[in-house]
């Protein structure tokens, strides 16, 4: 990858009902290790995020955890990534400084947190506050009912088709990859 140096991966802290989603998160960590992209993330042990996480660090890559003060617990924090374990006070901070480390965002398998994380970036899109890539990597169709209700919101008048063709979404990690390093968007005007 030639453009993109850094990503924020936001992703579950459970590793979900499908081993798909497990493995996905295993190829991610190969695949930003073989094109030397950090992994900016929440900085947890848990589930997906903390299956990339070992993954990349495990084969000498470089990741990068933001953890919010509240969640500074042994239990919790990745205990064999923390050498660029960066704690903050707030969630808003947390978000913040991911957001301004990263080159682009991708979203994997997860809950509220995940869906609140890339639809807040995808809104700063939106608004013209960045121009990044934000991805979708769409294992097992998980983001399906997503992508059927954010048509239906476009069709109804409350999204343009263009903010929706500027989403980058795919079911396989090494593609969604490619997408996001040829990612360049000209928003003109905001797509508000």
């Amino acid at each position: 990858m030639e453009t993109i140096k850094s990503l924020a991966l936001f992703c579950g802290s459970s590793e979900g009902a499908d081993i798909r989603y497990q493995h996905a998160a295993r190829e991610m960590g190969d695949l930003l290790h073989q094109h030397r992209v950090t992994m900016v993330y929440g900085g947890g042990n848990r589930g997906l995020m903390g299956i990339a996480a070992e993954r990349l660090h495990a084969q000498g890559g470089r990741v990068i955890g933001v953890l919010p003060r509240i969640l500074d617990r042994s239990d919790v924090r990745q205990k064999r990534v923390e050498e660029e374990l960066i704690v903050v006070d707030t969630m808003h901070e947390r978000k913040a400084r991911m957001y301004e480390m990263s080159d682009g965002f991708v979203a994997m398998a997860g809950g509220v947190g995940t869906f609140e994380e890339i639809l807040e970036v995808f809104t700063w899109l939106q608004l013209g506050l960045h121009t990044k890539a934000v991805a979708l990597l769409n294992t097992a169709g998980f983001y399906d009912p997503l992508l059927t209700f954010l048509h239906h919101a476009s069709k109804q008048g409350f999204i343009k088709g263009e903010l929706l063709d500027a989403l980058i979404v795919d079911d396989e990690p090494a593609r969604l990859l490619d997408r996001i390093d040829r990612f360049s968007v000209h928003l003109g005007d905001k797509l508000s």
